[in-house]
């Protein structure tokens, strides 16, 4: 009798547990995607990017151009004079460096640029998305577009649409696949 009463309460609890934890996973990638501005801030990030990695570029080119002109006269210098415009070239190089450290490098301008514009969106889908988990009762949220690999996704736990709902950004007839 007592082997009877535990199987059932094992039994009992372990289906409690098994139902306790729903799961579900989302597109942030789609999501973004279809925010206007989001696509808005990409652009003027991709623009200032573009405009910095040109001066970037300048700058090197000016380097270079530098050390030609070095190799050219070099046999006209003598070794003092070379050693200066040596100095000033890797001086050049070294400012080129840092800019291109002050503006791509971690807590640079481009990093700034894209946190100042970038990141409300992204505060705003985690709302959206922490809203959608409370009310359908989700313990987990997976985001299939980042590195978290998923090799198959049940399309019933797919809340990608839900959440773009949440934002006001849901059509009915435009389903991700």
């Amino acid at each position: 009798m007592k082997f009877f009463a535990s199987i059932v309460i094992f039994t009992f609890l372990g289906l409690n547990f098994a139902e306790g934890q729903k799961f579900g996973y989302i597109d942030t990638n789609f999501i973004l995607s279809k925010m206007p501005e989001y696509a808005k801030a990409q652009s003027e990030i991709d623009q200032l990017s573009s405009g910095w990695q040109k001066e970037v570029e300048d700058m090197s080119k000016n380097v270079e151009a530098l050390y030609s002109t070095l190799k050219a006269e070099e046999v006209l210098l003598t070794d003092e004079m070379k050693n200066e415009r040596l100095e000033a070239i890797h001086k050049k190089e070294a400012e080129a460096k840092e800019y291109q450290r002050k503006v791509f490098g971690f807590g640079g301008l481009f990093f700034l640029k894209k946190q100042e514009l970038i990141k409300p969106l992204q505060d705003k889908v985690w709302d959206a998305v922490e809203k959608v988990a409370k009310q359908n009762r989700l313990a987990i949220i997976f985001d299939k577009s980042s590195e978290l690999v998923m090799i198959y996704t049940d399309p019933r736990h797919d809340y990608t649409d839900f959440v773009l709902e949440e934002l006001g950004l849901g059509d009915p007839n435009d389903k991700i696949k």
